[in-house]
């Protein structure tokens, strides 16, 4: 077990030219701007490029995706296709679609001087079309569980001859419930002597590391800041504020902090709509991303995000893991969460790969409980600040736009005189036997009603 104590929180002493990568993902690496290794990517690329199974644990925003890739890349150009083309040589496993989309994105960047495929697949978008990709050939195949697994039950690869497999976020998986899925893909595989298989995460559990070692040989365990959860740049802050108040405190920090890209979570999908509302009226532009909005839908927020066209992003903890967008000044807790990890999923949005960002939360009395496990967790108290009364601003109420009322009688639907509306509709005849006696004067004979009779019964065979 490998747990590093440099004095430098997030980069060491190595550069890319150190380790034995190919000219072409150096110089992949160099059209990014990267110079020197992270901590992470120092300790596990002379390992896994030797092709030893890995457990890593590192800070949110410290490398650990551009390690793997530049793994798998590197290992994938030492050796030759044994399988068809639209079997992957290389599989890694995401939590979220999010995360799926960002990995594949930062592998389309890796390998732009090699000609290996990459193909994502994950709910939400064109099913067929994402199935017919497999027949173009895959290198590299990035998925959640549900679709990757789907996609192999329907045939349309194998994982029988994969030489490599990442599990990303693996400790998110377990918490979603994937468990069984991710067992399922990993059963898939060929032996653990036959693949090499690398596990990431922020938070390093019991569960994890058992399923490490069931599903591994021999890994190698590192651990980066095993005492430090969140990075040193961040500028945390918490306020204790009511909750009929938190809104006004939100616009308060809103108006005194400013910023380009600013993240706010919350813990529910209906909290964080009505947040984009009140974000709306106040005069933000803020859109919001929660389970429930289409993939679509959800890759354009995003997108506009990562552009600088949208500089609010409400968002429930979907958003929190694993997505690495540059440039995010403040993430705001607008609730604190309740599970204490993802305080620190959360405030890792900003702060990325060695930048400086602020992280403000607002413990409010609905959850307040959940504050004494997230200080256990990190390790430390979160520095409370007071709120000064000028900090809070003026909410602008909600008001519900009353329905026009009609001037006049004669405007109301159906209104004005009896004469002037439709004519009212009379019940319709009817059919009774008129009572009326014939001109002949006799009584009108009664309609007898036949009565339905059963099936005759069968004459008896009995002899008497």
């Amino acid at each position: 077990m490998t747990d590093a104590t440099e004095t430098d929180p997030l980069f060491s002493d190595l550069t890319f030219k150190d380790i034995d990568l190919p000219h072409e993902l150096l110089a992949a690496v160099d059209d990014l701007g990267f110079e020197r290794l992270t901590r992470v990517q120092a300790e596990v690329l002379p390992l896994s490029l030797q092709g030893r199974d890995i457990v890593a644990q590192a800070q949110t925003g410290s490398g650990k995706t551009a390690a793997y890739l530049l793994t798998l890349f590197a290992r994938m150009m030492g050796q030759e296709r044994q399988s068809e083309i639209q079997n992957p040589r290389g599989l890694i496993i995401a939590p979220t679609r999010e995360l799926a989309v960002q990995i594949a994105s930062d592998a389309e960047k890796l390998a732009t001087h090699i000609s290996f495929s990459v193909h994502v697949v994950f709910g939400g978008i064109d099913y067929k079309k994402q199935q017919n990709r497999f027949a173009d050939g895959v290198d590299l195949l990035i998925g959640t569980p549900g679709r990757l697994i789907d996609y192999h039950r329907k045939g349309a690869y194998s994982l029988r001859d994969t030489e490599m497999v990442v599990v990303d976020e693996c400790d998110r998986l377990f918490d979603m419930g994937f468990a069984e899925d991710l067992r399922w893909l990993l059963h898939r595989l060929p032996y653990t002597d036959k693949r090499q298989s690398l596990m990431f995460t922020a938070t390093l559990s019991r569960r994890v590391m058992q399923l490490g070692w069931r599903e591994m040989t021999n890994p190698a365990e590192i651990i980066i800041n095993r005492e430090q959860l969140t990075p040193e740049t961040v500028q945390q802050e918490l306020y204790h504020v009511a909750s009929h108040e938190k809104l006004s405190l939100l616009l308060g920090l809103l108006k005194r902090e400013g910023g380009e890209r600013i993240m706010i979570f919350l813990n529910t999908k209906h909290a964080a709509r009505r947040l984009v509302e009140d974000l709306r009226r106040h005069g933000y532009v803020a859109r919001g991303l929660t389970g429930d909005v289409m993939q679509t839908k959800r890759l354009k927020v995003l997108d506009d995000f990562r552009d600088g066209k949208l500089p609010i992003l409400v968002a429930t903890d979907v958003a929190s893991r694993g997505l690495h967008i540059d440039g995010v000044t403040h993430v705001i807790n607008f609730d604190l969460p309740q599970d204490a990890e993802d305080y620190v999923h959360r405030i890792g949005r900003t702060a990325r790969v060695g930048a400086e960002g602020k992280a403000f939360t607002l413990a409010c009395d609905d959850y307040v409980y959940s504050l004494d496990a997230v200080h256990k967790y990190v390790g430390y108290e979160i520095p409370v600040c007071f709120a000064p009364e000028e900090l809070f601003a003026e909410v602008i109420p909600f008001k519900h736009k009353p329905r026009p009322r009609p001037s006049s009688r004669s405007e109301r639907p159906g209104g004005g005189r009896r004469d002037e509306r439709r004519p009212a509709r009379r019940p319709p005849a009817r059919d009774v036997q008129s009572t009326q006696t014939p001109e002949n004067g006799e009584e009108p004979k009664k309609k007898r009603r036949r009565r339905r009779r059963g099936p005759k019964k069968p004459a008896s065979n009995s002899e008497g």
